[in-house]
């Protein structure tokens, strides 16, 4: 017969050999209750042996789901192993801590039979706190390198852009005294930090004008990205600008990076900044005071550092006085402005542009370059350019497709010859000779104005209004007025 002595240096080395074990063990009697533990049950759930022994362990560690909802007893895995007599394995559970703390854990509970009978049940079990952390930071780095790759892949697009871009219009050719005014104007503004609204009328080339500035930035190793605000439909403002979630809205199926994350670092060029609708423009109004955002559907505040350049043709100060611009907004714009010239202030940069444009769109289509007489040059020089530089552009594109032989044949119903005829008979009563200075001229273009605007009746807008009789969008014609001082009643 054993002695005592045996029995306990038995129990000691069986408690010495559960001890060892990495694992959690709990043994249960038939019942359910704790009959034995070993160390390491202690040290992941913080229970003493002494004070779990006879407890029920669904009672003392599994009584609850980790997000505090009751778990029934009968729905205890580690129960149904007394019951049904089968191995039960789960790894998506939590067992309680001592200081109510939800442990996640992995567990098997494997029934122990005794003489055919069901006599209990042993319990293995693990922390696997690390691996669910380590499981979420790989989901969290997955995440990321989505978010990253779709921003390379959106900032691979925009690079093609700006490639092509820099091909057509890498850079900004003139000689006249108003351009080399807006270039003083960049020269200045472009190595500090603050915002930028360029003011001209549509086709002056205000886009190149902010790439200037950016290129001439602290700022230029960083994206250049643009934002056309006319584009952008009301109800996607938010997440074009911002950004979205997968799932925030209908449609939205995968995380999208918006155009102020994009522009981190670097610059953000907002054309036809007027067309904002007045609901949206708080929201931008924020993000670019606080430098910081919130994407559609998401709850995580996203920081960036990005300069800003707006451009418009609109008269902005109008709009907030007609409401339909926030004032606010305006002045965190407009903290350097700057004013391109129209075309036809720039008369002696017409020359050098229509080359610039003959030679490259000659090579676009595979052809020679051209010859110009200087007939046509002068013809070029003598239009009003309602279009500005993009419509000078259109011409030259478009007379070297009808040209045949090594001369340019320009079309002698190019835009603008209209607009050149009334110029010609509204002049001053003061005699001129074949050319007229930069003040002479502007005193033509008031006088031509003003005609259009008597023989409109004063009508500035729609049918036979005056914009119509100059070929002219009411926009451009607004800012004409404004210039000129010109009193439309």
């Amino acid at each position: 017969m054993p002695t005592t002595d045996d029995l306990t240096r038995l129990l000691k080395h069986h408690q010495l050999i559960l001890d060892s074990a990495g694992e959690g063990i709990y043994g249960l009697d038939c019942e359910g209750k704790i009959t034995f533990s070993n160390g390491a049950a202690t040290d992941i759930l913080g229970w003493k042996i002494e004070d779990v022994l006879g407890q029920s362990s669904h009672d003392v560690h599994h009584h609850s789901h980790a997000d505090g909802r009751v778990y029934p007893r009968d729905e205890c895995p580690i129960y149904a192993a007394l019951h049904d007599g089968e191995i039960h394995r789960v790894d998506h559970e939590v067992f309680w801590h001592i200081d109510g703390s939800a442990v996640p854990v992995e567990y098997i509970s494997t029934p122990i039979w005794e003489d055919g009978e069901l006599a209990g049940a042993v319990v293995i079990f693990r922390d696997i706190s690390e691996r669910i952390e380590m499981q979420r930071q790989r989901e969290a780095a997955y995440e990321e390198i989505k978010c990253l790759k779709e921003q390379l892949e959106q900032e691979r697009d925009y690079l093609r852009d700006e490639i092509n871009v820099t091909v057509n219009f890498g850079e900004i050719i003139g000689d006249s005294q108003a351009l080399k005014r807006t270039l003083t104007q960049i020269e200045a503004v472009a190595e500090t930090p603050v915002s930028v609204l360029i003011h001209g009328e549509s086709g002056v080339g205000k886009e190149m004008i902010a790439r200037a500035i950016h290129r001439k930035s602290s700022r230029a190793d960083k994206p250049l990205v643009k934002v056309n605000c006319a584009s952008i439909p009301k109800d996607l403002f938010e997440s074009e600008f911002f950004g979205h979630v997968r799932g925030a809205f209908t449609g939205a199926h995968q995380h999208r990076v918006g155009r102020l994350q994009l522009a981190d670092g670097g610059t953000l060029f907002l054309d036809e900044i007027g067309e904002i609708p007045m609901s949206q423009q708080g929201k931008l109004l924020r993000a670019l005071q606080e430098g910081e955002f919130e994407r559609v559907g998401d709850d995580q505040t996203i920081k960036v550092d990005v300069r800003v350049v707006a451009a418009t043709n609109r008269d902005l100060l109008e709009e907030i006085k007609a409401e339909r611009f926030r004032q606010d907004l305006y002045y965190r714009l407009s903290v350097f402005p700057i004013e391109v010239p129209p075309l036809r202030e720039r008369v002696e940069d017409i020359a050098p542009l229509a080359h610039h444009f003959l030679k490259l769109i000659c090579r676009e289509l595979g052809r020679e370059t051209l010859r110009v007489t200087k007939q046509d040059m002068s013809l070029l020089e003598k239009q009003f350019w309602p279009g500005n530089i993009r419509e000078l552009k259109n011409v030259i594109e478009r007379a070297v497709i009808s040209s045949s032989g090594d001369r340019l044949r320009l079309d002698i119903e190019t835009p603008g010859k209209s607009q050149t005829r009334a110029l010609t008979t509204q002049r001053p009563a003061t005699e001129l000779s074949e050319f007229v200075t930069a003040a002479e001229f502007r005193l033509l273009e008031k006088a031509n104005i003003e005609k259009a605007l008597e023989t409109a009746g004063g009508k500035t807008w729609g049918p036979d209004g005056a914009a119509e009789l100059l070929g002219m969008k009411p926009s451009t014609l607004a800012y004409q007025v404004k210039k000129h001082g010109i009193s439309s009643r």
